[in-house]
């Protein structure tokens, strides 16, 4: 394979024109990516074919249906509802039930709803009041009322189910306006955040003496907080970045050719990448913003260093810059070919995943990744067999790094002395921290993709203090025709009596309502069967958004804290459990839970299944491909350990650190398996090497190391650098990413030069003709 590979990269440095074209058609298909995408794109959409019409077959099947089921149509009504809105606003103040206050608040609202905008505001000033007569008046009183009446209307509030807890915090001090908004009239992100609250503050500066905070969140708020955090960050940790890879190529390599030259891949390598991404409309990726061009530029950059060194030794031993740069890719071009192959096949494992964003961060890392090795190998070799590679050389051995290798260098001679004693310490200390990372447990917040520092974050945190949480989960209540009747009747209202007994014994569950709320609201008292007559008195808009008898079917809506959905896990079962025994006592009823925060509970183990299946598919086809490569089952097996080694590392990182495994740790760990096990193929690529020229084990791995080991080194700076400029980003899920790879990255080091070549020394002992065999 070595001597294929050499044959079929020869025309790289001997024929420069065709290497040169290559180049500029890259370049310009990724132009096209920048300049009009849309029309290549086309070619690349999923055609989604629109189900066939019913038959007649299947017409007659579904009005059977309907007839067994005894379907009647709801009427039409306007029910209210809670959520589902695409803004909310945040209210917070002592003034509400003052006449001032009630005054400077309905202004508010009153100014926000001239707006072209806005298209809808529910707040409690809205709500049907609850009484026996059906008649509706606003729960605040007008201005000129008096203190007394404002007291009554803060009982009023606090009595109301739709009110207390919903649009109105238990203490009176944080109000709620639900709004929908009309697109049309959308003319920029900021209508959604700072435009309202503009237009709040304006209303309130009329109003000398009343004192209100305006938070807005919801939906579409955080969407674009995401956003507009995404848009901040690309550009200014590019820009980081770039500049770091710069000043550290400076200053490890002491040469403005070298640096230059190792700089500009990894530059084609991202402007290659962000081009064809377009293409496939993967942009708008969150971790495309960020992680993706510094993933793309790191990854070319250590291939770049390994070839710079190699070709930079070279020039030093007296060969021409054509015969440098042809030397330069038969020796490690190969090496490189196999880091871009399992890199992206670690990184193209991600595809496996169950998440969408996931599967796309995939398919642009092996894009990324592909294009990344074309730009190392095509444009290093072609700028330094020209006039250029004249002086590439200069300032070789005179490097920081290059001047204090042999320190490094007693470190592999004292593993090299004791091979056995620090195998077993590097096993012990992988299983230790295997052990460790096995109590990692799935989670899932809303509040972690968003900065937390942004109106967004601040204004749900605020909810969960106040409020019980934004998200809002249902119980259903089903029940068949065998029942008293068709509206469920008084069993109906037990059944109901017993859910609520059943949500008030969890402390995380905020403020449940159903009809039986809003029953207990009228005046009079009895027994249960007594009042179901009152479901009548109920305003239509309030008793549909519970109650549906057509369907027979209620529901219970409850509040849902950011906490953390696996906090919520106990509770979902312990309420899954309780909904089973009412059954067991009510036959002819059935209960199933639903809403956002039930599925992300339901399916957060996913994550653990997509990190299993991404990484063990990733695992099993790179070490096969190394055994394959290597002829040699056992390299396979010994080059397991020096990269199982640094995920373990991250894992126990992020225990002690107390995090969970979510999809951006998902994404890590499969990431840095692809980086983690460059610098082995490396080594064990001048391993292979050496191991033909000297029957000494320990020889050839000295020399593997003194081949090898700068650019180890250098690369291992560059990448930890790299990715602690992202440490800085306002992005939760970045700095996780950023963490986690930096300390696989310097794990992996410590891997390949303590515990690879004592594994090497103890385990890959083989007779000269037989590694003669394998690595011709």
């Amino acid at each position: 394979m070595f001597k294929r590979f050499r044959i079929s990269t020869g025309w790289i440095v001997q024929r420069r024109w065709l290497t040169a074209l290559s180049i500029a058609v890259i370049s310009t298909i990724a132009v096209g990516g920048y300049v009009a995408p849309d029309s290549i794109v086309e070619w690349f959409k999923t055609v989604v074919e629109r189900p066939d019409e019913p038959n007649e077959d299947q017409n007659d099947r579904l009005n059977k249906i309907v007839e067994e089921v005894d379907y009647r149509p709801p009427p039409r009504v306007d029910t209210i509802q809670l959520s589902g809105y695409d803004a909310i606003m945040v209210v917070e103040s002592d003034a509400f039930f003052t006449p001032e206050g009630a005054d400077a608040i309905r202004g508010v609202v009153r100014q926000l709803k001239s707006q072209d905008y806005i298209d809808e505001i529910l707040w409690m000033d809205e709500i049907p009041v609850l009484n026996i007569f059906g008649l509706n008046e606003p729960l605040l009183p007008g201005k000129e009322a008096a203190m007394e009446r404002f007291e009554i209307s803060r009982q009023k509030a606090h009595d109301h189910p739709l009110v207390n807890g919903q649009l109105l915090s238990a203490d009176g001090r944080m109000l709620l306006l639900m709004i929908n908004v009309n697109y049309l009239f959308i003319e920029n992100d900021e209508t959604f955040t700072s435009g309202m609250r503009d237009v709040a503050e304006a209303e309130l500066a009329r109003h000398p003496g009343v004192e209100m905070k305006f938070l807005v969140t919801g939906k579409v708020p955080v969407d674009l907080a995401v956003k507009s955090a995404r848009e901040e960050n690309r550009l200014k940790y590019q820009v980081i970045a770039y500049g770091m890879i710069i000043l550290l190529s400076m200053i490890l390599f002491r040469g403005a050719t070298a640096v230059f030259v190792v700089a500009l891949a990894p530059f084609l390598g991202v402007f290659w990448t962000l081009g064809f991404v377009r293409y496939f409309a993967f942009q708008m990726n969150p971790f495309n913003d960020v992680v993706l061009p510094i993933l793309v530029a790191l990854v070319g950059f250590t291939d770049g260093v390994h070839l710079m060194v190699q070709i930079r030794r070279e020039r030093s031993s007296g060969l021409g810059p054509f015969a440098a740069a042809q030397e330069g890719v038969r020796k490690v071009g190969l090496a490189c070919f196999l880091t871009s192959l399992t890199t992206a096949v670690g990184f193209g494992s991600l595809v496996l995943a169950n998440h969408e964003l996931v599967r796309e961060f995939g398919y642009c890392c092996v894009i990324g990744v592909a294009l990344s090795f074309l730009a190392v190998v095509l444009s290093i070799p072609l700028v330094c067999s020209t006039w250029l590679g004249q002086r590439i050389h200069l300032g070789h051995g005179k490097g920081y790094i290059d001047r204090n290798m042999n320190r490094v260098g007693r470190v592999v001679e004292f593993v090299l002395k004791y091979p056995q004693r620090i195998s077993t310490l590097g096993i012990l200390v992988t299983s230790v921290c295997f052990l460790t990372s096995l109590t990692l447990r799935p989670d899932d917040r809303q509040g972690n993709m968003l900065p937390p520092r942004s109106e967004p974050a601040i204004a749900l945190q605020e909810m969960d203090r106040s409020m019980g949480g934004l998200e809002q989960a249902q119980i259903g209540i089903t029940w068949n025709r065998e029942g008293e009747d068709g509206n469920g009747g008084a069993e109906l209202l037990t059944v109901l009596t017993e859910v609520h007994q059943l949500l008030a014994k969890e402390e995380l569950i905020g403020h449940p309502i159903s009809i039986l709320n809003l029953l207990d609201a009228l005046p009079g008292e009895g027994r249960i069967e007594d009042r179901v007559s009152l479901l009548e008195l109920l305003p239509p808009s309030l008793k549909r958004s519970y109650y549906t008898p057509e369907h027979r079917e209620a529901l219970v809506t409850f509040r849902v804290q950011d906490l953390g959905i696996a906090r919520y896990g106990p509770v979902f079962e312990r309420i899954e459990n309780g909904m089973r025994e009412i059954c067991s006592h009510h036959e002819n009823f059935s209960f199933f839970l639903s809403g956002r925060p039930i599925l992300r509970w339901e399916n957060i183990y996913q994550i653990v299944v997509d990190l299993v299946t991404s990484l063990g598919t990733a695992a099993v086809i790179i070490f096969g491909i190394l055994a394959i490569v290597f002829r040699s089952l056992r390299i396979g097996l010994i080059s397991i350990f020096p990269n199982v080694f640094p995920l373990c590392v991250a894992g126990t990182y992020l225990v002690l650190a107390g995090q969970a495994l979510e999809i951006v740790t998902v994404c890590a760990f499969t990431c840095c398996l692809g980086i983690a096990v460059d610098d082995t193929i490396h080594f064990l690529t001048r391993y292979a090497e050496e191991k033909k020229e000297t029957p000494d084990e320990s020889e050839a791995i000295e020399k593997a190391f003194t081949s090898v080991g700068t650019a180890l080194v250098i690369t291992t700076l560059v990448l930890v650098s790299g990715f602690i400029t992202v440490l800085f980003s306002d992005a939760r899920d970045h700095r996780l990413f950023a963490s986690m790879g930096a300390i696989t990255v310097a794990s992996a080091l410590v891997g390949d030069l303590v515990f690879l070549p004592a594994i090497l020394k103890t385990f890959a002992k083989k007779d000269q003709d037989e590694l003669k065999r394998d690595f011709d």
